[in-house]
């Protein structure tokens, strides 16, 4: 009788023993009995014996065969995960699969359509000339066979095209296996030449063996992009694999055109929540069989199987849309790294404002840094950056005479401007003037912020959201006005302003529909925008040639929080929204509205001084013994009951001063959004001169947190928090 031990999405932190009576090997999905149910596991080990009596273990319902097994190094990083995040290894392993791989349901794998030419197909000569697209498709198909989604890439309209040149018996379709790997000829188009920087990046990232870590510090517009292109094709051309992880979903369908564009004939797939289950699931076993040569996505792309796998790029790594804020609360960047040491192959950390963790790794010597100083076009030079000092100056709803000046001024010449607000809605509350009341959320410690379009009052925490009073709720008075600014009203000023401008905004709001962000980011390209109004959506990734002004607005929140790394996000927000100005050859030029136009960031953004602002924020971190000189772990729980709350944070407390360890265990605090939904937050910091010493106290500490919990709250310990 053989025991395998099976991982299952449970809360607990453990594997579960079945016997099995056929062959099953590490990585194989099983479906088992778990209490009165029957769940779909992963088999992590097989043993001959177990502590449970025989007759307790129950035998595996069924082994699924419908689909390759976890490889061996998979499983190995999501044990690492399990380990160093303290999370159940079941909650580790089944959450990171397609949610397709996680049911019962069979799995099969549908054939699709590749194009190629037939034996005694015509010279291209013969195709008319007035037919572009078919001549294209046919220079294309004369190196290797393709799908329609490579064919699109130089043909927009390869569907009616392919029509025309099967019925004219050139061209036939073919069933082939998406998990095959096709015997394809490589073809790099559009070929850049490489500044001698960018050179020297490509030459030393190819030229290491084995493992080593870099960080690419190139300044907005230096051309990393470009860069990233000619490692792929290195690796191309070697028949591997390269992982491209970027920070929002918003960058992949941009992205990935682009490569297409650049490897025509390349496959390569994106992984990212947006796409279905079966979209997901292909791309996932195209990734793992091998035929995908290039995989785009975004975190929970780090846990895509790659057996080929040759290197990994990390676009804007200091992003912090790469750290999971809910289940296993991993840092994607981080993961990818240690990935990268596992399997034996370079990484590449790329950012024009990299995260002072990564930057201090370089310094010392932990990461090998690479610069990238100039702009890679020839006549692009750094926007300018000026002040507009709000409070000795003329205000329109929050917006100065002196850039709406600006933006005429682009208007007549023909360019593009852009108001950079993080905030959507009309304005981030609604104020009585008789008696003060503001639109509270009745569920969190926020407020609720005003949206017109639709006139209600929506909380961005919770989603609570009511129709706009007429009146005061407190005392009855009709006059309530909206405080602040949100994309909504800055919209409204510049309609009324620019009547005759062709405005849009871009947020959360206005690109909820499916392939709606597409739409908008062809129609900035072809110049058809005059001004753009958005969140931090617009503020990375983006190359808007006819872009040469941006004004950004109400910055000097961060400033005030009590989040150490408030000013570096915001300095790295910053540099990331003036880096679209003036990427082309016309000069580029940043109006920032602030307060404090003396304070030390502004100055040093001013001066596109990056390196300055890191040393001055590292010696003042080094001093209060804040990350990356200190290592962290936090404790949050919340409930519906306050006492609840602090007293499972102070017995957590308390626990861990009587282990004893080296480590510093901070007071319960509330967190950052005190009340949520109902729900009290709370939270208790740790911190430890070393990341051995912290993981130490937590492997000890961490077991007992369960039994001081009541289950009427939700806990989570957050390794690494970005969050506070």
């Amino acid at each position: 009788m053989q025991i395998v031990r099976v991982a299952l999405d449970v809360p607990l932190p453990t594997l579960f023993d079945y016997t099995v009576d056929d062959a099953v090997v590490l990585g194989q999905r099983v479906i088992v009995p778990f209490r009165r149910s029957q769940l779909v596991g992963v088999v992590m080990e097989c043993v001959m014996f177990s502590e449970l009596a025989v007759e307790k273990i129950k035998p595996v319902v069924r082994i699924l065969s419908d689909s390759e097994p976890i490889s061996s190094k998979l499983l190995a990083l999501l044990r690492f995960c399990s380990e160093y995040y303290h999370y159940p290894i079941g909650q580790t392993v089944i959450p990171a699969l397609p949610a397709r791989l996680r049911s019962d349901k069979p799995i099969t794998v549908k054939h699709e359509y590749h194009y190629r030419l037939l034996d005694g197909a015509p010279p291209i000569d013969l195709i008319p000339q007035r037919k572009t697209a078919a001549r294209n498709m046919v220079k294309m198909l004369a190196l290797q066979p393709c799908n329609l989604q490579q064919l699109k890439t130089v043909a927009l309209t390869a569907s009616a095209q392919l029509k025309w040149l099967i019925e004219a018996g050139w061209v036939e379709a073919f069933e082939v296996n998406p998990l095959a790997c096709l015997p394809r000829m490589h073809c790099f188009a559009n070929a850049h030449k490489l500044t001698d920087e960018q050179q020297q990046v490509v030459d030393a990232v190819t030229q290491t063996s084995g493992y080593r870590c870099f960080l690419l510090h190139g300044i907005t517009g230096s051309g990393k992009t470009e860069v990233y292109v000619h490692l792929i094709n290195r690796v191309l051309q070697t028949g591997g694999q390269v992982l491209l992880l970027v920070p929002e979903i918003n960058l992949t369908p941009q992205l990935e055109h682009y490569f297409l564009s650049r490897f025509p004939v390349a496959t390569l797939v994106s992984l990212h929540s947006g796409l279905s289950e079966n979209e997901r699931l292909k791309h996932w076993q195209q990734a793992q069989s091998g035929a995908a040569g290039i995989v785009l996505g975004t975190r929970l792309s780090v846990f895509a199987e790659l057996p080929k796998l040759s290197l990994i790029i990390v676009d804007e790594e200091h992003d912090a849309s790469f750290k999971q804020q809910d289940g296993l609360r991993y840092s994607a960047r981080d993961v990818a790294i240690f990935r990268a040491k596992q399997c034996g192959v370079p990484i590449l950390l790329g950012s024009a404002t990299p995260s002072f963790e990564s930057y201090h790794n370089a310094l010392n010597g932990r990461y090998e840094m690479l610069k990238l100083t100039g702009r890679a076009l020839a006549d692009a030079n750094l926007p300018e950056i000026k002040f507009i000092h709000s409070k000795q100056t003329v205000m329109v709803d929050g917006i100065s005479e002196v850039l709406l000046r600006e933006i005429a001024h682009r208007i007549t010449r023909g360019e593009q401007s852009l108001l950079f607000i993080n905030r959507r809605g009309y304005a981030p509350v609604l104020m009585c003037t008789e008696c003060g009341w503001l639109s509270d959320c009745k569920n969190c410690a926020g407020k609720m912020v005003l949206h017109t379009k639709d006139q209600r009052l929506r909380c961005h925490h919770c989603g609570y959201q009511i129709h706009v009073p007429t009146l005061c709720p407190e005392c009855r008075h009709p006059e309530l006005l909206p405080v602040g600014s949100g994309t909504q009203r800055v919209e409204r000023v510049l309609i009324d302003r620019f009547p005759e401008a062709r405005i849009l905004r871009v947020d959360r709001d206005s690109t909820r529909n499916k392939r709606t962000w597409e739409a908008m980011r062809s129609k900035i390209t072809a110049n058809e925008v005059d001004i753009m109004v958005g969140t931090q959506m617009l503020a990375k990734g983006h190359d808007f040639p006819a872009l040469t002004l941006v004004g950004i607005l109400n910055p000097d929140s961060a400033l005030y929080s009590s989040d150490f790394r408030a000013a570096e996000k915001l300095f790295s927000q910053l540099m990331q929204v003036s880096g679209r100005a003036g990427r082309a050859d016309k000069p580029g030029e940043v109006l920032i509205q602030t307060e404090f136009p003396d304070h030390p960031m502004y100055r040093c953004l001013q001066q596109h001084d990056f390196e300055g602002w890191a040393a001055s924020q590292l010696a003042e971190r080094e001093m209060a013994d804040f990350p990356p000189f200190a290592f962290q772990a936090m404790l949050r729980a919340e409930g519906l009951v306050e006492a609840d709350v602090y007293a499972y944070l102070n017995m957590a407390k308390l626990a861990g001063v009587k282990l004893n360890h080296p480590v510093e265990i901070f007071g319960v605090v509330p967190a950052s959004l005190a009340r949520r939904a109902n729900h009290v937050r709370a939270q208790l910091l740790i911190q430890a001169n070393s990341r051995r010493v912290l993981q130490q106290f937590l492997r000890v500490w961490q077991p007992g947190l369960a039994d001081l919990a009541s289950n009427k709250l939700r806990c989570s310990l957050d390794i690494d928090p970005l969050e506070f």
